[in-house]
């Protein structure tokens, strides 16, 4: 048996890999790189369809880490269910703060201004002024603060917003202030002006974002999601970006890729990039970055950063 590390980055192309085991690139493709009973690292492809990261999950019989390329696991925690026990689940945490913070703000920025109203009316070759929102003297509220949500805050210092309320599974306090725990969010949404989303996708938190939190949510208040669109229930947010009442920035969609004919496509006040927080020019020096320090941490018998859960374990 040999000792196989998967990679979705060409091995060539990655500077600084431990030298040792057998490295395989699979992207996704259909013919898998080697047997997948001889992998010992899984290094997930990025930002493919559903299922094809879990694909060859199943006959990973020696496999000791499944690595992903994502903030988020949710895409291959179903397959972790044909694993041995004691595999560790990893995440790419420190890969794409910058990018999808940068988008965060971005989104909230060309919201608030009307940036889609300009460009609608340059393609026409129309002059539409007046006054628009600024970011200035808002409260936004960050809900899901890891270190997503951290990066988003720290690029909404300069812009002068009011206050900011950050909101996580669990209370803490952080150098900037408190974090309070999901129960207040009650309290928190009416106060907001801007509510950003950067949340994993966990039972907890799929259709957080329900009829009953967008009640809350105060008239002409922006909802930004760089999570996962899950997080939100469409047809709820539907009833209230159609009556006018609230706006919404979306990175991601439920269902995702969002269908022609979508009703959300033609909903008003409603903004949608292509699921593009993490892909950019931003991510690849990072993302090699982490798989080099994690290799040499696994071949070490380090201990690895980012781990998300263990398989067999009791909790996680």
């Amino acid at each position: 048996m040999t000792a196989d590390v998967w990679l979705p980055i060409p091995p060539d192309e990655i500077e600084g890999l431990p030298e040792g085991p057998d490295y395989r690139f699979w992207d996704g493709g259909e013919d898998f790189p080697a047997d997948p009973a001889d992998c010992v690292f899984y290094a997930v492809p990025y930002m493919k369809p559903g299922g094809v990261g879990v694909r060859p999950m199943p006959l990973m019989r020696s496999v000791r880490v499944v690595q992903t390329l994502s903030a988020g696991t949710d895409h291959v925690e179903p397959g972790l269910k044909h694993l041995p026990a004691g595999v560790r689940l990893c995440n790419a945490r420190g890969v794409h703060e910058a990018s999808t913070a940068e988008l965060a703000l971005a989104l909230i920025l060309a919201s608030l201004r009307g940036i889609p109203d300009f460009v609608r009316a340059q393609d026409k070759g129309e002059w539409r002024g007046g006054f628009r929102p600024a970011l200035a003297d808002k409260n936004v509220l960050i809900v899901g603060y890891g270190s997503i949500g951290a990066a988003i805050e720290d690029r909404l210092v300069p812009f002068e917003v009011a206050r900011v309320a950050r909101v996580a599974r669990s209370a803490r306090t952080t150098e900037r202030g408190p974090v309070h725990p999901l129960t207040d969010l009650p309290s928190l949404l009416p106060r907001a002006d801007v509510v950003v989303l950067s949340t994993p996708l966990t039972g907890s938190t799929r259709h957080l974002v329900d009829a009953d939190f967008l009640a809350r949510m105060k008239d002409g208040a922006l909802l930004v999601n760089v999570a996962r669109g899950a997080v939100v229930d469409t047809e709820a947010l539907l009833t209230e970006v159609e009556s006018g009442r609230v706006t919404a920035a979306l990175d991601v969609t439920d269902p995702e890729p969002l269908p022609a004919g979508h009703p959300l496509w033609r909903a008003p006040g409603v903004l949608i990039s292509p699921h593009v927080g993490g892909p950019t020019s931003a991510f690849l020096p990072r993302a090699k970055r982490l798989l080099v320090d994690q290799l040499h941490r696994f071949l070490n018998q380090e201990e690895l950063g980012n781990v998300i859960l263990v398989t067999g374990a009791e909790s996680s």
